[in-house]
């Protein structure tokens, strides 16, 4: 017998997965195309083991995919909407900024 969660639950996971700047950062590469983790390792400038830990935890949350070449493994995200949700926060963090930077032009202008 399986429990289902509670959708909003998956999406607290979801979130929780995404919560660090390595994740977020394999994924933005990824979303450009498929990558070796010998490349990626040149990009993000962490110590392999920090990256095998990272993409473990995205190929668990099903958001990269891994793929062998001979002894190379390529990893790529597993769907098109990784892109879409990066691009969503993207546009919320602009909204968000643009949003302080109104307020606090309107606190300078105000004293």
């Amino acid at each position: 017998m399986t429990t289902s969660i509670p959708i909003y639950q998956a999406k607290a996971d979801l979130f929780r997965t995404l919560g660090h700047p390595v994740r977020i950062r394999v994924l933005e590469l990824l979303q450009e195309k498929s990558m070796p983790v010998r490349d990626l390792l040149a990009d993000l400038q962490v110590e392999s083991s920090s990256l095998s830990q990272q993409l473990a935890v995205l190929r668990r949350a099903g958001l990269v995919t891994s793929t062998r070449e001979g002894t190379t493994v390529v990893y790529s995200v597993s769907t098109d909407d990784v892109a879409d949700l990066l691009a969503a926060g993207r546009r919320i963090l602009a909204s968000v900024w643009s949003d302080a930077e109104g307020l606090l032009a309107e606190l300078r202008e105000s004293s």
